[in-house]
């Protein structure tokens, strides 16, 4: 049976929040938290933190260990040979790219976009190009064989950097799949769940006091349904909604457009 590998990319440095995939989370670091989060997908799947050489993110393998999780250690910078390497250390067929910046993830949304690559005929599938879920909620799946094809011929330091942008910013070549949100609603640049500053700590960590039981994950319902009623949460880090790596490469990408981001 084809293996399907899910990748967490996760590193401890970060220039505006140090360390945050190891900050508290309902008894128990971030990182941790999201690794069960994705450990209740229905698809079967592997999960994979990958992480750096670098002696600081010991950590990051510490954190795997304690979620029961495979780990790979590669570049530091290159997150594409990063990904790669995860993907053949554990002999995958099929690569999920899931940043560990997203402890709200919801495993739904993952088995959806999983259910579309799998039931379709397509070589690249997420929920990005364009975004409609709430932000953090990010899943991109490619063949194994493919990203080693983006491992030899990317040469743009956002295509390493950010692993996929190869396929994405070709679309004349590669057969892309979008997944958009049922609902028909666009939260992508309105709800902010993911974490990069210490005010999405604070609004992540309220919403876990609030929704978190023994019992584990929450859904996305869930969430919508509690900064619905509690606005001083939502507000936590609201001024930062919508706000995403694309504002730095407006003028290299050419699939992204200056509404799809927003500067500080």
């Amino acid at each position: 049976m084809p293996k399907t590998l899910i990748v967490v990319q996760a590193r401890m440095g970060s220039s505006r929040l140090p360390g945050k995939v190891a900050l508290p989370l309902a008894g128990a670091p971030l990182l941790v938290r999201m690794l069960e989060r994705l450990q209740a997908v229905k698809t079967p799947v592997e999960l994979c933190v990958a992480t750096s050489v670098d002696a600081a993110d010991d950590r990051i393998v510490e954190l795997a260990k304690e979620a029961g999780v495979r780990h790979y250690r590669g570049h530091p910078l290159d997150c594409l040979n990063r990904h790669l390497g995860a993907a053949l250390d554990a002999k995958a067929d099929y690569i999920v790219k899931i940043p560990s910046d997203c402890p709200l993830i919801d495993p739904a949304i993952v088995d959806e976009v999983l259910g579309v690559f799998f039931e379709g005929s397509y070589d690249f599938v997420s929920n990005l190009h364009p975004a409609t879920w709430p932000d953090g909620n990010d899943v991109e799946i490619v063949p194994t064989e493919l990203l080693a094809l983006a491992d030899r011929e990317a040469k743009r330091d956002l295509e390493r950097e950010h692993t996929t942008p190869f396929f994405w910013e070709q679309p004349e070549r590669f057969r892309l799949g979008n997944v958009r949100w049922k609902t028909g609603n666009d939260f992508s640049m309105s709800h902010r769940f993911t974490i990069d500053y210490p005010e999405d700590y604070r609004f992540i960590a309220a919403v876990y006091d609030q929704l978190y039981r023994s019992s584990g994950v929450f859904p996305l319902d869930d969430i919508l349904e509690l900064v619905e009623k509690r606005p001083d949460i939502k507000a936590l880090n609201e001024k930062y909604a919508g706000v995403n790596w694309y504002r730095n490469h407006l003028g290299e990408l050419k699939t992204i457009t200056a509404d799809m981001t927003k500067n500080v």
